[in-house]
Order: structure tokens, then C-alpha cells, then sequence
């Protein structure tokens, strides 16, 4: 036990008088140390019940022969962040959680931990953070949000954003949009469409580091409890087995993850996370990588945004052993995975009850997976789409340019109806370093469909999008402008063409034109204080993870 080092020998007396401060026995004491990673708060939707999770993860801990030792990360909710001046803080936060986690643990020596998070950048810290010091470690997700119902249908956060634009658009009135408000967020848990929280518990499932199943039992469902203290009992036996998460999150393993990322229409914020969570397993994941499995990779589960059903639908179905059984033929099934046995035993007795929800092979929602990477002029070093969520008459587009150099610009843009079809709306100076922090333009992009305009405007920024948002929406072009990539070159009216199935992206202005405007080019003088002056000083590219160094 590394917690050895702390509580045994004639010289550690006063350790154990500290310790029994807490009320814990010799006996206790004795016991392998359980670190209980929470991240409950009572501002975060989905980690409002955690306390309950953390409380069942415990006694599973106690029952199984270990102490746990309960603390909490932070937790920041992308929801209420959008559009605002705080979202410049949510990327930040991962790698912060991911610190802080190393100095708690390491801190205290704790022979093991698990991990309780539900949201978007909290779940990849806490897998940065087990990667990282590499002791047993097991993740319970804290599960979706029931979807809301309006009018008889089912709906979510996406929705709500939306019909904000249908207010502006003269569609919806205020007052309805005031009951919808009541109606589209029942109750706790992570937002209840295949978003960045919830492609990042699909993520640590379909990696091995989470239990088969946990990714998609509701936050309300009893069934959570139980797969929390089910995970508090395994915990012991990965340390007895000594099952590292470096013997789990291989290369391999990486590869199923996105696999089953794209097939069920996982978040472009993957291609940040899968990334920053293998450098710290000295693996690098290139951002091609992604384009090259999104290619091989049928996208089988239309789950909204990039389709009409909720992630209750896909755990009705099956969740996420269901949709790996479907992939066999795409998976390494020898990969290790927290049960202590490898994906084929995980599933080999899966039943995939909904055949809409998870599609044959034969028959999937669009040939290729969820992503699709485009470089070009305008994006040397790539930029990123949802391409299974755009229309198909804006799969390919050219259009003047209209630059904004930040988010809020082009939102009362939208609002004051300066926006022309036809045009590609470029939002720029919102990257890592940039912003700093690389804010979601989730509010502008809902706005624009909102709107009806989704079928007729692009939008392209070195920011980042939700992984709830829809449409013709091209983020992560790196470089970014702050660093005088491309992107800040752009001048009203410049032409920009995009081929998602040619994978392009560009400036249509000659080479000689963009050295021009590139030796006047100044970058930004950096304002900020803090965290977010750090960041911008340290931050890697939206290609490499966009990690602090």
C-alpha cells in the first residue's frame, strides 16, 4: 500500500493521532485508503446529486474492505457558462481539476481512488488526473437528465436555445417561450442529448474505465445507485490485481473510444479531450486520427442533435454495450477494461433491443462517423465539424465572409438581422490563447438555426462548439489568430469555400495577398489576469489538446 508511507512505523504516531481525529480506528487505518474524487456543487445540473452517488460509492468501498476518503474537485456547468464572459473559464478548469486531483491524491498517498463527475470538462480531468498518477482508478458518471416533453415531444437544452431564435424570428412568442423554459430541464443530470458531457461519458464506458453501462443509467434511475456502489466494491479488486489505468487507457483502447464516439454522434470537444487525456499516458492521438476513424466508421445512432431521439432512448436500447456489440467488427475486443476482463466478455451477452435507436451496420444514419477534419488555406493544422448534423445542401459552400472578432459582435449581428444567406459568418481571437480559454459559440450557433438560416449561413471559428450544436458549424481552425494563423487575415467579403466530403476548407484570396496582410498583422495584446493569463501563456494549439504546459 503506498499509504503505507503515512500511517505505519514508529515514526508516523503522529500521523495516526491525526487520523484518529477523524474517528477512525487502528483497523480502519489499517485498510487500503479509497480516494472519493466527487465534484458535487450546488450550481451544476449535473452534479447536484453526486453527494448521494459518492455515499453508495463508499459503502461499497467499506463492504468490499477498503476506507474512503471522500473530497470534491470543481465543477463548472457549460450550460450557464454559454455566452458569457464565463465560458472563457470552462476549458481551464480541466486541466485545474486534473491538478488538483494529483495534489490530493499524491498529496495523501491514497492507495486507489474513484472518480464521480457528470459534465463536460470534469469527467476527461478526472481521466487526465488517473492517467496521470496511475494508481487503480474506476469513473462513475453521474448520469443524463431525463429529457423535457413540449407538445408531445421529447426535448432538450439544444431545443431551448433554439427556440430562442424562433423568438427573434417572429415564430414563438415570449410568453410560450417562458412555459417551455419550465419544461425543458426536469430534473438533475447531465443535458439530456449526446453532448460533450455525454459524449465523455460514452468515452470513459467504450475506454474500459467506467462500469458496462454506467454511461447511460439516468441520474434519476435507481439502477445509478447501484452501479455506484457496485463500482466501490470493484475498486478493491483492481487494487488487489493491481490493474493500473495505464494496463486500461492503451492505444487500443483510445481508438475504440472514438470508434464509438463517432457512432454515436459524439462531440467535437472529443478531439480536444481524447487527446489532452493520452498525453498524459506519453501517447499522442493526432487530430487526423480522428478524421481517418470518422471515415471507417458508420454513425448508428441518430441521437439529438444528429437525430430525433434522447440518451433515455439509447439506454432503453441498450447503452453503450449494445452499441459496442453492433461494432465488434470495428472494436479491439482484447482491450482491458475495470470488470477485469476485456470488451468480449463485457458484452458477449448484450441484447440490442431497439434497432432504430441502434442501427445495423447495414443500415446506419450516415455512412461515416460523427467528424469530420478539414484543412486548407484557412486551416493549415485542421479545423473540425459535426458534419452528421449539417443539412445536406450545406455539406458544401462559398460564401463573402462577415468577421467578427468576438462572440458577442456576431450574436447581436444575428439579432438585428445583419446576417445575409449565403454568407459564412467568421468568429475569431476565441481560441485557446486568444479568448483566452476557447469559448463555446453554442449561443450564436442555436441562435443562427434558430432562426431557419442554418440552411443557408456557415459559421467558422477558432473557437469551440457545443456538443449540442447542429448545422453547418466549423470550429477549432488552427491555427488560431492569435498566433496570425489564417483566420485573422480575413477581411469582410473575402470568399470562403468549404467541401466537408473533400475535407477542404479555404480562403479564396492569393497566397501573396495573405503574406501582405500578414506582415501588418499585429497579435493582441494580452489583458487578462489570473488563470486566464496563464492559460493564454501556456496553452498548446486546439490541434494538440489545447493543454496548459
Amino acid at each position: 500500500m503506498r499509504s503505507a508511507e503515512v500511517k505505519i512505523g514508529l515514526e508516523r504516531a503522529a500521523h495516526r493521532a491525526l487520523l484518529k481525529s477523524l474517528h477512525l480506528t487502528d483497523e480502519m487505518i489499517a485498510k487500503p485508503w479509497v480516494a472519493i474524487v466527487n465534484s458535487w456543487n450546488e450550481i451544476v445540473p449535473g452534479h447536484i446529486h453526486l453527494r448521494q452517488l459518492a455515499e453508495a460509492v463508499k459503502q461499497g468501498v467499506r463492504d468490499a474492505g477498503g476506507t474512503p476518503f471522500e473530497f470534491n474537485t470543481i465543477a463548472i456547468c457549460d450550460g450557464l457558462c454559454q455566452g458569457t464572459t464565463g465560458m472563457k473559464y470552462s476549458l481551464p478548469s480541466r486541466d485545474i481539476i486534473a491538478d488538483s486531483v494529483e495534489v490530493m491524491v499524491e498529496g495523501h498517498l491514497f492507495d486507489s481512488m474513484v472518480l464521480i463527475a457528470s459534465c463536460d470538462k470534469v469527467i476527461p480531468g478526472h481521466l487526465m488526473a488517473a492517467a496521470r498518477i496511475d494508481i487503480p482508478s474506476i469513473v462513475v458518471t453521474g448520469g443524463p437528465m431525463m429529457p423535457g416533453h413540449y407538445n408531445g415531444k421529447a426535448i432538450t437544452l439544444t431545443d431551448m436555445r433554439e427556440f430562442v431564435g424562433s423568438v427573434a424570428a417572429g415564430n414563438l412568442s415570449r410568453e410560450e417561450l417562458k412555459r417551455i423554459e419550465a419544461l425543458a430541464c426536469p430534473g438533475p443530470g447531465s443535458c439530456a442529448m449526446m453532448g460533450t458531457a455525454n459524449s465523455m461519458s460514452v468515452i470513459a464506458e467504450s475506454l474500459g474505465m467506467a462500469l458496462p453501462g454506467c454511461a447511460t443509467i439516468h441520474a434519476s434511475d435507481p439502477r445509478k445507485r447501484e452501479i455506484a456502489y457496485k463500482s466501490g466494491q470493484q475498486i478493491l479488486e483492481l487494487f488487489n490485481t493491481r490493474v493500473q489505468p495505464s494496463k486500461i487507457m492503451t492505444k487500443q483502447a483510445l481508438h475504440n473510444a472514438i470508434t464509438v464516439s463517432m457512432a454515436v454522434g459524439g462531440s467535437l470537444n472529443t478531439c480536444l479531450h481524447i487527446p489532452a487525456i493520452a498525453s498524459e499516458l506519453g501517447l499522442q492521438i493526432p487530430l487526423e486520427l480522428f478524421d481517418d476513424i470518422s471515415r471507417k466508421t458508420p454513425h448508428i445512432c441518430p441521437i439529438k442533435p444528429a437525430g430525433a431521439y434522447t440518451l433515455k432512448d439509447l439506454d432503453d436500447a441498450g447503452g453503450i454495450p449494445a452499441v459496442m456489440q453492433r461494432l465488434t467488427s470495428h472494436l479491439n475486443l482484447e482491450c482491458l477494461t475495470v470488470t477485469g476482463q476485456a470488451i468480449h466478455s463485457n458484452i458477449a451477452n448484450t441484447t440490442i433491443i431497439n434497432h432504430e435507436v441502434i442501427r445495423p451496420l447495414s443500415r446506419p444514419v450516415h455512412l461515416e462517423g460523427s467528424i469530420a477534419v478539414l484543412k486548407g488555406t484557412l486551416a493549415p493544422r485542421g479545423a473540425v465539424i459535426k458534419h452528421v448534423a449539417v443539412q445536406k445542401t450545406m455539406l458544401v459552400h462559398e460564401g463573402p465572409a462577415k468577421v467578427f472578432n468576438a462572440m458577442e459582435e456576431a450574436v447581436h449581428a444575428l439579432l438585428n438581422h445583419e446576417i445575409q444567406t449565403g454568407e459564412v459568418i467568421v468568429i475569431r481571437y476565441e481560441g485557446p490563447k486568444g479568448g483566452p480559454g476557447m469559448r463555446e459559440m453554442h449561443m450564436v450557433a442555436s441562435i443562427l438555426v434558430g432562426m431557419g438560416l442554418g440552411s443557408s449561413v456557415a459559421l467558422v471559428t477558432d473557437g469551440r462548439f457545443s456538443g449540442s450544436s447542429r448545422g453547418p458549424m466549423i470550429g477549432h481552425v488552427s491555427p488560431e489568430a492569435a498566433l496570425g494563423g489564417p483566420i485573422a487575415l480575413i477581411r469582410d467579403g473575402d470568399h470562403i469555400s468549404y467541401s466537408i466530403p473533400k475535407r477542404r476548407i479555404d480562403i479564396n484570396i492569393s497566397e501573396k495577398e495573405l503574406q501582405e496582410r500578414h506582415a501588418k498583422w499585429q497579435p493582441p495584446e494580452l489583458t487578462e489576469k489570473g488563470i486566464l493569463r496563464r492559460y493564454a501563456k501556456t496553452v498548446t494549439r486546439s490541434d494538440l489538446g489545447a493543454r496548459m504546459q
